[in-house]
């Protein structure tokens, strides 16, 4: 079992900065490929970026494409999102996953694990 637990949410000004912390217990990361999504109450769960268990392979929508950056820290057992120059259509609960099939994909089925979620508000 992996339990994963977001941080670093809050309320930005639109054009600030936050940085996103997923942080894994239970077992290490190693082989899991690592996400990022995002949901807003009544509406589907979106895909905003992942990683590869190697960080070699990143990707992102298009929506958040040079705004943010996924990073893993594999010693720590963490998965980080730098999110910048945010926009208020950003605002969401930002949730962490894992798919031990390193898959890296944008459809939320094919991760195993889920974190509870931390909650970004960018107001204008």
């Amino acid at each position: 079992q992996v339990q994963l637990v977001e941080s670093g949410g809050g309320l930005v000004q639109a054009g600030g900065s936050l940085r996103l912390s997923c942080a894994a217990s239970g077992r290490t990361l190693s082989g899991y490929a690592m996400a990022w999504f995002r949901q807003d109450p009544g509406k589907e769960r979106e895909f905003v970026a992942g990683i590869s268990w190697s960080g070699g392979s990143t990707k992102y929508s298009d929506s958040v494409k040079g705004r943010f950056t996924v990073s893993r820290d594999t010693a720590k057992n963490m998965v980080s999102l730098q999110m910048n120059n945010l926009k208020t259509e950003d605002t969401a609960g930002y949730y962490c996953a894992a798919d031990s099939m390193n898959r890296l994909w944008v459809s939320p089925l094919v991760y195993d694990y889920w974190g509870q979620g931390t909650q970004v508000t960018v107001s204008s």
